[in-house]
């Protein structure tokens, strides 16, 4: 299957415009207007626009509406800040921002099966096609279900892709339960005593503590977490002073926190502050701690992935599929959603490429054929005529 044969070439070039085009979190209005004003031409029965502040949603009608039931289907519309090295001819044309995670590539691939749709309407109920701002650490999920997606369009499931280097063209891959991992990020501020680099006796020196509380944070994990649970608790960054002759009055630490169990996650914020607090403490320090709740697990319902994997391998048969993918210490906040409405994510193959949040990442356009068929058949066979 070609990107070249003249069905999907125009598509090629909606993901490539997107691609020199990017924009960051909420601030998607050129993004969203395009996508708008493709739903309409299509056909669409509604276009609403500025759902959660930017988000876009299209609404099709199939031949018949009796089941009443609604299926969601989502793709992310943001880029990075990054600053772009493929050399494609299509590369971003935007300083320091470039679609290094492929929602270029999501929000195509719905576009075209939202075409599809709307041209045949072969099912039984409606598809609302979802297409969403600032997955990139904005929270765009929770700001479209904060607006009443799912209440004002009647959604019922919902379901989403997401590309996947490394992955042959091709194939899919997901798992019912966890995918991805809740994403939480902490900030921790010591307060010491500075002094003179040559006497350090009359200080409260917070690098150390600092650094004393780095490592004792590593053991909220080797020593908190059940050895068949699992989490990951990172310092990003150490900083304090500037002079290698003063002990500074402060120093900050922050990093994150990932896990995909809401119970660990409670466990590693609590032990968290209580041991920055404590050590700090012991010091005689002080330590204030700023923790922040970001996304949460990415968790797939069991009968919707189970849908889902069917449908992919009614494409590409079943070697191609793999239903029992490892989940991904990554976060998503595709979550959002599914903690409002049964659904499932879904990986498609990227091939051989460099990863998500390189610099050298593109989309794989050969993947455009495969993401339009998963979408239409995710609504054609989930409301059946």
């Amino acid at each position: 299957m070609s990107v070249e044969e003249a069905k999907y070439s125009d598509v090629v070039e909606w993901r490539r415009d997107l691609h020199a085009h990017p924009e960051l979190q909420f601030d998607v209005h050129r993004t969203a207007s395009l996508v708008a004003a493709r739903l309409r031409d299509f056909g669409c029965d509604e276009v609403a626009t500025e759902i959660g502040r930017t988000g876009v949603v299209g609404i099709i009608h199939g031949k018949k509406r009796t089941s009443g039931r609604v299926i969601g289907l989502r793709a992310d519309m943001d880029a990075l800040p990054i600053e772009e090295l493929t050399g494609a001819p299509w590369a971003s044309k935007t300083n320091g921002v470039m679609h290094a995670c492929g929602h270029d590539g999501h929000t195509a691939m719905l576009l075209g099966a939202a075409r599809e749709l709307a041209q045949t309407r072969e099912f039984d109920g409606t598809a609302a096609v979802v297409f969403q701002p600032a997955e990139e650490g904005g929270g765009g999920g929770k700001a479209m279900v904060d607006a009443g997606l799912m209440e004002r369009f009647g959604i019922n499931e919902i379901y989403a892709m997401h590309t996947e280097p490394g992955l042959p063209i091709g194939q899919f891959a997901t798992a019912s339960g966890p995918m991805a991992a809740s994403a939480d990020g902490f900030r921790i501020k010591v307060e010491g005593k500075g002094a003179h680099g040559a006497s350090p006796h009359v200080s409260v020196d917070p690098l150390v503590v600092g650094a004393n509380i780095l490592l004792a944070l590593q053991t909220i994990v080797s020593r908190n977490v059940h050895p068949r649970k699992c989490a990951v608790v990172t310092v990003g960054f150490l900083n304090g002073g500037k002079a290698g002759n003063v002990i500074p009055q402060w120093a900050e630490m922050g990093g994150t926190t990932r896990t995909f169990d809401p119970a660990v996650r409670d466990l590693v914020e609590a032990r968290l502050c209580a041991i920055a607090e404590k050590v700090a403490e012991a010091y005689g320090a002080t330590a204030v701690v700023r923790y922040r709740r970001m996304y949460p697990p990415t968790v797939n319902h069991a009968r919707e992935t189970e849908f889902a994997v069917s449908v992919a391998r009614t494409l590409v048969g079943d070697a191609k599929v793999n239903d029992k993918l490892e989940p991904l210490m990554g976060s998503e906040d595709f979550a959002f959603m599914l903690e409002e409405r049964p659904g499932n994510i879904m990986l498609i193959g990227n091939g051989d490429t460099a990863s998500v949040h390189d610099a050298r990442y593109d989309f794989n356009d050969e993947a455009i054929p495969f993401g339009i068929a998963y979408f239409r058949n995710i609504v054609e066979r989930g409301l059946p005529l």
